[in-house]
């Protein structure tokens, strides 16, 4: 049986800025490339850098319309958090037209999914498919809560529910230390991995002593992408390059905090030290190569 609906009269909703924050839904309109090179560092954040994700019994949601996605935060402690239902989604539940990939980057936890409790122990994953209508967290300990990250796009046909651990995730090795940028790349949510309709998703991780991400820079207008950095020590940033790749920007970022990458934006990064990231892309094609490289002697 559907559960009943919980959509009400919309709140009439200030349109004049790019960003607002409706019920526990945070809603960001997309803007273009002309516009975004005319941000101040402040403004450049407020529209690309998604903050606090990880708060003890709460979970946080992003509503991009870069190809709809919604990133997500849920950091339970004390007690089991459910997904929630937003007006903004005209939808019965949650997952009604959507799917869903959760990636736990905290100690171990635990989803349920429509009566079915599923197992997420560090870096595994759980993709949920369209039509599920009941979703909740918990973490095992209180003393090392789980930490999932979330994120979700619209989905057209239903596929099962799959968990992988890291070690099921094919890993590949990339990168060397002489260019900072050793790396293992674990690709979860493709097309030879877990399948969906729209949804790419996985993680790497780099060695000690590597701190530079995603080299060479390159763009896709095909997706538009998320990176999510975790297990980046307290006192440490990365520095996230964004834009044109003839006008770059940057956003200092820190850890458990995520970056919206528009489809005409490059997207690489170098931290202060070694660290993890996930990479979560939705749109037209699943292709996980599917790049237009940007050299790095291209960069402005």
């Amino acid at each position: 049986m559907k559960k009943k609906s919980t959509n009400t009269v919309p709140q009439l909703k200030d349109y004049c800025r790019n960003t607002f924050t409706d019920g526990n839904m945070e809603i960001r309109f997309a803007i273009g490339p002309e516009e975004t090179k005319q941000l101040d560092t402040a403004k450049l954040a407020e529209n690309y850098l998604v903050k606090e994700l990880m708060t003890p019994d709460k979970i946080k949601l992003v509503y991009s319309h870069y190809d709809r996605v919604i990133i997500g935060g849920v950091k339970p402690v004390s007690r089991a958090v459910a997904l929630p239902n937003h007006p903004e989604l005209r939808a019965e539940y949650f997952l009604e037209r959507r799917e869903l990939g959760i990636i736990n980057v905290g100690g171990s936890g635990t989803v349920t999914a429509d009566g079915k409790k599923y197992r997420l122990d560090t870096l595994s994953c759980l993709y949920l498919g369209k039509g599920t209508q009941s979703v909740s967290f918990a973490s095992v300990s209180k003393k090392t809560p789980a930490l999932f990250y979330l994120l979700s796009a619209p989905a057209h046909a239903v596929y099962p529910a799959t968990l992988f651990t890291k070690e099921q995730a094919s890993p590949v090795e990339l990168g060397a230390p002489e260019t900072a940028n050793k790396r293992t790349v674990y690709k979860y949510i493709h097309l030879e991995g877990i399948k969906s309709c729209q949804l790419v998703m996985g993680l790497t991780v780099l060695a000690s002593g590597s701190v530079w991400n995603s080299i060479p820079p390159h763009t896709h207008t095909r997706r538009m992408e998320v990176y999510f950095y975790f297990n980046l020590p307290e006192e440490h940033r990365i520095m996230h390059f964004m834009g044109n790749p003839r006008e770059t920007r940057h956003l200092v970022m820190a850890n458990n905090e995520a970056v919206i990458s528009p489809p005409w934006s490059t997207h690489y990064g170098c931290g202060t030290t070694n660290y993890g990231f996930i990479w979560g892309m939705a749109g037209e094609n699943l292709v996980y190569t599917d790049m237009d490289p940007a050299p790095v002697p291209s960069l402005l």
